[in-house]
C-alpha cells in the first residue's frame, strides 16, 4: 500500500498541500484554547465545582444554565496545561522513532489519536457531571496527535531542494495558524449545532488523514537535498545519464550504479535508482553533515541559543493563551473588586468577540513564518558545495558563495529577525490596551532547518521537550493570577517576559 520514495516524489505537491491543510485544522488546535474554554464552560464541564455561596466569582451561563467560576477555570486550565505539554514534549521520542522508521508511522499514529480525542470530547459532553474527567485524556490525545502530524510533516520539505526552508516555514506557519480552528468551531456551535455532533464530524475528518497517509506517504524517510539529489537518477532500462560526466567521476558513477544494482533496493521496483550526491563524489568526499556527532550538535551555539529562545517563548505563549480570557475580563472590569452585573455582561461579550478575532489573526503566521523561511533560503541555489579556489583570473565579485557559509549567514539573519519580533510581542502583551493586543497574535517561529538531517528528529525533539517542561510554569502563574493577584495579569506576564 505504501508508495516508494520515487512515487512519493512525483506526488510531493499533493502531499505538501494536504499537509498544510492537515496542520492548519488538526495540529496545534489547542492554541485556540480561549474559544474551546468558552464551549466547555457552556457544556458544563466541571461546573459542579461552582458552589452557590460563591457569589463573587460565580456567573450564570444563560443559554444552558451552567454556573461558571474561578475554580472551574483552574481545573480546565490544568487540562490545557497537560494538553499543551503533550503538544510539545513528545517530539523527542517521536524524533528518534522518525529518524529510524521514517514519518509514516508517526503520522498514522497522530491521526488516530486526534480522531480518538475528538470522539472522547463528544462522549464527555453527553453527561458532563459524570464524564468531565475524560477531558484530561481527550486534551492529552489532542495535543499528542497534533504534534505527531506536525512533526512528521517537517521532513517533507526535503523533497523541494533549495526551497526546503521556505516549505518548512510554511508547515510551521500552518501549525501556528491552527489556533483558528476552535474559533471557527465556536461560530458553528453558536449557530446551533451541538458540540457532540461537531466533535464526531471532526473525528471523521481526522480519519481521512489516516487514509491519505496510508496511500501517499512512503515507508522511507525523506533524505535531505545534501544527501540525495532526486533529479540525478539512472533509468535502468537505458542506463542513461542525466548530465555529462567524464574521467574519474564517470568511473565513480558507473561503479556506484554497479554496486546499487547488486543490492535489492526498494526503489528498483519502479525501475528508477536514486543516486546520492555523496556516492557520485566518492567516499573521500562524503558529506560532512553525516559525520557530525550528536554531542557536537548539542553543544553548538545555534542549538543552545535556540533552546533558550524556545523555552522563554513557549512559556510566554502558552500562558498568554491560557490567561487571555481572564486578561480581557480584567481590562473591561478593572479587577474583581470593581465587578458589577453590567461589567460582567460587557466582559462576556468582549471575551466572545476578541477570542474570535485573535483566533482569526493566527492566519498571519502563514505570512510571517514563510518570510523567515525565505530568509533561510536566500541565495542558497546560487551557492557551491565546495569553496572556489582563488586564482588570478577569478575575482571576488564573480566567485559563487560557499553553501555552508551562506546557510550560516542566513541562520543568523533569521534568528535575529525572529528575536526582534519576539521582543515586540513581549512588550505589547504588557500594555493594558485591547487594540494593542491584536499585533501580539502574529507569533513567528524559528525553523530548525540548519540541524543536521541525521540528528534532526533528536535535536528538534529535545528542544521541544525541554521547552515544554519549562512551559509547565504557566499553571502556577495562572493560579496566582486568578487567586492572590485577583485577576491582575501584569505581574504574571512580567514573569514570563523576564
Amino acid at each position: 500500500m505504501a508508495p516508494t520514495l520515487e512515487q512519493a516524489y512525483r506526488r510531493r505537491w499533493w502531499m505538501a498541500c494536504t499537509a498544510v491543510l492537515e496542520n492548519l485544522f488538526f495540529s496545534a488546535v489547542l492554541l485556540g484554547w480561549s474559544s474551546l474554554l468558552i464551549m466547555l464552560k457552556k457544556e458544563g464541564f466541571y461546573s459542579s465545582m461552582c458552589s452557590a455561596e460563591n457569589t463573587t466569582n460565580t456567573t450564570q451561563d444563560e443559554p444552558h444554565g451552567w454556573p461558571s467560576c474561578n475554580q472551574q477555570e483552574e481545573m480546565l486550565n490544568l487540562g490545557f496545561t497537560i494538553g499543551s505539554f503533550m503538544l510539545s514534549a513528545p517530539p523527542l521520542p517521536l524524533g528518534v522513532l522518525m529518524d529510524r522508521f521514517g514519518p509514516r508511522p508517526t503520522r498514522l499514529m497522530g491521526s488516530a489519536c486526534f480522531a480518538a480525542s475528538c470522539s472522547l470530547m463528544a462522549l464527555a459532553s453527553w453527561n458532563t457531571k459524570v464524564l468531565s474527567p475524560l477531558i484530561f485524556l481527550a486534551l492529552s490525545m489532542n495535543g499528542f496527535g497534533g504534534i505527531c502530524l506536525t512533526f512528521s510533516s517537517l521532513t517533507l520539505p526535503n523533497m523541494f531542494g533549495s526551497l526546503r526552508s521556505t516549505f518548512m516555514a510554511l508547515m510551521i506557519g500552518s501549525y501556528a495558524s491552527s489556533a483558528i480552528t476552535y474559533p471557527g468551531i465556536k461560530l458553528i456551535y453558536n449557530a446551533g449545532v451541538s458540540f457532540m455532533a461537531i466533535m464526531f464530524a471532526w473525528s471523521g475528518l481526522a480519519c481521512l488523514i489516516f487514509l491519505n497517509c496510508a496511500f501517499n506517504w512512503p515507508r522511507e524517510a525523506f533524505p535531505s537535498p545534501e544527501e540525495v539529489n532526486y533529479k540525478e537518477k539512472t533509468k535502468l532500462r537505458e542506463l542513461a545519464l542525466d548530465h555529462r560526466v567524464t574521467g574519474d567521476r564517470f568511473y565513480s558513477y558507473v561503479s556506484t550504479v554497479g554496486q546499487r544494482l547488486s543490492q535489492k533496493a526498494p526503489s528498483l521496483e519502479e525501475g528508477v535508482l536514486f543516486i546520492s550526491s555523496q556516492d557520485v563524489r566518492g567516499g573521500a568526499e562524503s558529506s560532512a553533515e553525516k559525520s557530525v556527532p550528536l554531542r557536537r550538535s548539542l553543544c553548538s551555539p545555534i542549538f543552545l541559543w535556540s533552546l533558550l529562545t524556545m523555552g522563554m517563548t513557549q512559556l510566554r505563549i502558552i500562558f498568554y493563551m491560557a490567561a487571555m480570557n481572564k486578561m480581557l475580563e480584567y481590562v473591561v472590569t478593572g479587577g474583581q473588586e470593581h465587578e458589577t452585573d453590567d461589567l460582567k455582561q460587557r466582559a462576556t461579550e468582549t471575551v466572545e468577540f476578541y477570542s474570535s478575532v485573535f483566533g482569526a489573526l493566527q492566519l498571519l503566521c502563514l505570512l510571517t513564518c514563510p518570510l523567515i523561511g525565505y530568509v533561510m533560503d536566500w541565495r542558497i541555489k546560487d551557492c557551491v558545495d565546495t569553496p572556489t579556489p582563488r586564482d588570478g583570473a577569478a575575482t571576488k565579485s564573480v566567485r559563487p558563495p560557499y553553501r555552508e557559509i551562506q546557510k550560516l549567514t542566513n541562520a543568523i539573519n533569521a534568528f535575529t529577525l525572529t528575536n526582534l519580533l519576539l521582543v515586540g510581542f513581549g512588550i505589547t502583551c504588557l500594555i493594558n490596551n485591547l487594540h494593542l493586543q491584536v499585533p501580539t497574535s502574529m507569533r513567528p517561529t524559528l525553523p530548525a532547518s540548519w540541524y543536521p538531517s541525521k540528528h534532526f528528529g533528536t535535536l528538534t525533539g529535545l528542544q521541544s521537550l525541554l521547552s515544554a517542561v519549562f512551559a509547565l510554569l504557566q499553571q502556577p502563574l495562572f493560579m496566582a493570577m486568578v487567586g492572590p493577584l485577583k485577576g491582575e495579569p501584569f505581574w504574571s506576564m512580567t514573569a514570563t517576559v523576564s
